[in-house]
């Protein structure tokens, strides 16, 4: 039996763990004491109807009658059709009509429904070269007045089961990639790469830019079409799974993606008889534009998700879209409704001349790519776009390890090699986003706030919580939990 006293506590070197404010733990550190501060908050920041109803729809394996178990069923199925997916590149449409003869003079742009007053600059411009591509108005001027009297019918690209970069514009003479889910049936669309520089998807709408997507229409949507036919379709699966062991996340990364979809099509023309000059052309475009690929993969993340969507009960979040003014989610049980709330900045690095106030905030259809567990999701994958987004190679790698929390499934079609070849993150759960507080990561590029001006910059930006809040309520709601 020791004959020495007890060590008092004031005895010992002070260690404090605090979790939530860090100014708890100033007088600790003014005593010479050792305080670490967690970046911890009560769930839904103590919205105490948010926690309860969360609570409410919270897995529990030991009761298989509960919402909770519901819920996990319905995702069980979500998971499984998204794995199963098998989106082929079928067709190119030489004409959006031909897809939507109702079409007419509607304008498909990205995002959730938003107003002329209320759009952003890069979205306006867009939709002004729109209108003088199909010669609805031969002057900017006359397409602003048209836009503002709503003369034109205004439609998002997701209501037609499309997708669209940035200001995510289709018309009815746009060239659409057709893509099917062979697993499941549906089919899904996306308009055509113009390129890098002065583009109509970042509000460019002079001649040049006309010019352009007239040779699009003319040359291009031939020749690829050309080629799909004649390669009997294209298997988008297959190039995003090898593209993300060639150092793509496929969605700000796509030169592997794109230099595979090249390989396809030049193989295909060579047997398809078409014009030397416009497949020449055709390539040369291609190659001259490393992100190629990234409608395709959009679109073939959308023919995914799709096939995922409108399962009672289901959390998983099957669309994530940005309007340049709000960011927006579709959840798999509570229909087209869309739960938006303001984007945020994007944080990355700028060309040489722009700075964060030149930015608009975050633009596009891509985050298509992140629900189907690409883009964030998959950065880990990629450790060269780290250069262009800003981070090091370690925050890539976390990233990934983070959206495992916020997801049901790993995905083991998609892998990812730094993470010793584990799938990647499949099927964002609204339900787990709130209860960990961990907002859905996207890679994405930066568009100049002003039409015309393009990409200014590359980054990282998260989904806001109140998509998934809202979501959560909502579900809550129609599941009739109290």
């Amino acid at each position: 039996m020791s004959t020495h006293p007890p060590a008092l506590l004031a005895d010992e070197p002070l260690v404090v763990v605090n979790l939530g404010v860090d100014e708890f733990v100033d007088s600790v550190r003014d005593a010479g004491g050792e305080a670490t501060t967690l970046d911890w908050r009560p769930v839904g920041d103590g919205d105490a109807r948010l926690a309860w109803s969360l609570a409410q729809l919270a897995s529990d394996a030991q009761d298989p009658d509960s919402v909770g178990s519901r819920i996990d069923r319905a995702n069980a199925l979500a998971v499984e059709r998204i794995i199963a997916a098998q989106p082929m590149l079928v067709d190119v449409a030489l004409h959006a009509r031909d897809v939507w003869p109702d079409l007419d003079r509607t304008l498909l742009h990205a995002g959730a429904p938003v107003a002329w007053d209320a759009m952003c600059g890069p979205m306006r411009g867009a939709m002004i070269g729109a209108l003088l591509y199909e010669r609805w108005a031969d002057s900017a001027e006359a397409a602003e007045k048209m836009l503002r009297a709503g003369a034109i019918r205004l439609e998002q690209c997701h209501d037609r089961q499309a997708v669209g970069p940035m200001s995510g514009i289709i018309s009815s003479s746009m060239p659409v990639f057709v893509v099917k889910n062979v697993a499941h049936g549906n089919v899904a669309y996306s308009n055509m790469s113009e390129g890098i520089g002065r583009v109509l998807r970042f509000g460019a709408n002079g001649e040049d830019v006309i010019a352009r997507l007239r040779w699009i229409e003319t040359v291009l949507a031939p020749t690829l079409r050309a080629a799909v036919r004649g390669a009997g379709g294209i298997d988008l699966k297959a190039i995003q799974a090898q593209a993300l062991l060639m150092g793509d996340e496929v969605h700000s990364r796509n030169a592997a993606a794109t230099l595979q979809l090249l390989s396809a099509v030049t193989v295909a023309l060579a047997d398809a008889g078409v014009d030397a000059k416009a497949a020449r052309e055709s390539l040369r475009f291609i190659a001259g534009n490393s992100q190629f690929f990234l409608n395709l993969s959009m679109v073939a993340s959308k023919a995914t998700m799709d096939a995922a969507h409108g399962i009672d009960a289901s959390s998983v979040v099957t669309a994530m879209a940005r309007n340049g003014v709000t960011t927006a989610i579709r959840v798999s049980g509570l229909g087209s409704r869309w739960f938006e709330a303001p984007s945020d900045m994007p944080i990355g690095l700028y060309f040489t001349g722009f700075r964060k106030e030149d930015a608009n905030a975050d633009l596009g259809d891509s985050a298509i790519c992140e629900t189907a567990g690409f883009g964030g999701f998959s950065l880990a994958a990629s450790p060269a776009l780290v250069q262009l987004v800003g981070g090091s190679v370690a925050e890539a790698v976390a990233y990934s390890r983070e959206m495992y929390d916020v997801t049901v499934a790993r995905n083991p079609g998609m892998s990812l090699p730094a993470l010793d070849f584990a799938g990647t993150p499949c099927g964002i759960d609204v339900r787990k986003v709130v209860d960990n507080g961990i907002r859905p990561v996207i890679t994405t590029g930066i568009a100049h706030r002003e039409a015309g001006v393009g990409q200014i910059g590359a980054g990282i930006v998260r989904a806001p919580m109140a998509c998934f809040t809202q979501a959560v309520l909502a579900l809550a709601e129609r599941l009739g939990v109290q």
